[in-house]
């Protein structure tokens, strides 16, 4: 099931890209979705409340690309008043640790 579309500005992957995720990793936030090889959507412009959905190694969610739209969609029924989560699926060098629950293997 679709819960919400992860809005934001359509991007290049550049130079001026790259530059805006690691101004918004110094301030500890993720705001960056990379779609494909060539494009990101950058929630900080233009993104809606779907850019506060927190990471988890063990998320009640997950994520969609179609086209150049990312879909959060549900992996299982979601009780009332439960946190959604997906796994960010980050690559490479973790610069944010991982607090999705105590004792995760994943903190860094």
């Amino acid at each position: 099931m679709r819960i919400i579309d992860y809005a934001g500005e359509l991007i290049r992957n550049d130079k001026d890209c790259e530059a805006r995720e690691e101004r918004y990793l110094k301030d500890g936030c993720v705001w960056v979705f990379r779609v494909n090889r060539a494009w990101s959507r950058d929630a900080n412009v233009g993104g809606n409340i779907a850019r506060f959905i927190n990471h988890s190694c063990t998320p009640n969610c997950y994520f969609e690309v179609t086209d150049k739209t990312i879909w959060i969609r549900a992996k299982r029924d979601i009780r009332r008043g439960e946190e959604i989560t997906y796994d960010y699926s980050t690559i490479g060098k973790r610069t944010i640790p991982c607090r999705c629950r105590p004792g995760c293997a994943n903190k860094l």
